[in-house]
């Protein structure tokens, strides 16, 4: 199934008693390696929309340009309150599946932290902390441009899990820039993986640690992610951060 327009948090619920959508294969292989890629999220329509939505300026709060700021090369934009309908309806309804996960996350890393069931609530938290401009994204990369690799942490409140989905599609759009993932576990060698996207598709990973196991139990492992170089073409991406920015 194709997310061609997503409004409300019951697109990514059961219907008629079956998900679309394996959230226990999600979670299993959240825990397992530390992201879950999810074949189709977004429908052609709905990828090319958001993609045309990035010069439109009334919709953004800010821009930035990479290399001014050592990020790498190309640039992207914040969302401005209020969220184009198809991203708050996505990130509410991501939100609410992904929370119960990271409460067992913290639990598995014996943080006292849960989260609302509902996003709004979280939201609240955020700007309680001071944490008010929302961080919602699209990132445009042109031949040459690549994303060093880093996290997206805004403030006190992180939420521990977000969503990157591409929206142009490899090969016609553009080659190269690929997603890539490193993860460092204490006395160990950094490990990159490479995660294959096509149009549409997602990829659910940690934000900057997620719990692993080990001969002593339950241990922390610091995940980074970035782009690599795109090699020719435009590629636009969404990326869906459920805290807001201080």
């Amino acid at each position: 199934m194709v997310v061609d327009s997503v409004q409300t948090p019951r697109d990514l619920q059961p219907t008629g008693g079956r998900p679309w959508l394996d959230w226990e294969g999600v979670e299993r292989d959240l825990f397992e390696q530390g992201h879950a890629r999810v074949p189709g999220l977004l429908g052609s329509q709905t990828c090319a929309d958001l993609a045309g939505m990035y010069d439109d300026e009334g919709l953004f709060r800010s821009r930035i340009v990479m290399a001014k700021h050592a990020y790498g090369s190309g640039e992207y934009r914040y969302f401005a309150d209020p969220l184009p309908p198809v991203v708050a309806g996505l990130r509410e309804a991501l939100y609410a599946r992904l929370a119960p996960i990271a409460d067992r996350w913290n639990e598995a890393l014996r943080v006292k932290r849960r989260y609302p069931a509902e996003h709004a609530a979280f939201r609240a938290q955020c700007h309680a902390a001071g944490q008010t401009r929302p961080t919602p994204l699209l990132l445009r990369y042109r031949e040459g441009d690549y994303n060093r690799l880093h996290q997206d942490v805004y403030g006190e409140h992180v939420f521990p899990l977000q969503v990157v989905v591409l929206l142009a599609q490899p090969g016609p759009d553009f080659t190269g820039g690929e997603f890539i993932l490193t993860e460092q576990r204490a006395r160990m060698q950094s490990r990159a993986e490479v995660v294959e996207l096509a149009q549409g598709d997602a990829v659910i990973f940690a934000v900057r640690e997620r719990p692993v196991a080990g001969a002593r139990g339950m241990s922390r492992a610091v995940l980074r992610h970035g782009v690599s170089r795109v090699r020719s073409g435009l590629r636009h991406t969404l990326g869906v951060i459920f805290h807001d920015a201080a």
